[in-house]
């Protein structure tokens, strides 16, 4: 069964991995399909609108005669992730109380 993502929650994961490191598009799909089923097809959006509103800046480096484009969080993008944090966590032992014990670890 493949539990389907929120948008807040995928935006919570990009801008995760960007905390610690830049990447560009392609690597940074790859990076959250290791642990969330999401297409190539849905990143691309997903990074544009992050981009729009201010929580995800870009910048070109060239590789192999072409360029790749990186992308890194902005301060804002990171009081964001602060904010996705928190719910995340009250959303998490919201549902670890209704599952029970059996579940939390």
């Amino acid at each position: 069964m493949a539990i389907q993502i929120s948008s807040e929650l995928l935006d919570g994961c990009v801008l995760g991995l960007l905390m610690n490191d830049d990447y560009y598009g392609y690597s940074l799909t790859q990076k959250i399909q290791e642990s969330v089923a999401v297409s190539e097809s849905t990143m691309y959006p997903v990074l544009r609108r992050l981009k729009k509103n201010g929580l995800l800046t870009t910048y070109d480096q060239p590789y192999q005669g072409r360029n790749r484009r990186y992308y890194q969080i902005t301060a804002a993008g990171k009081q964001q992730f602060k904010l996705v944090q928190q719910d995340w966590q009250q959303f998490k032992d919201g549902v670890d109380n209704m599952l029970g014990d059996e579940f939390n670890g």
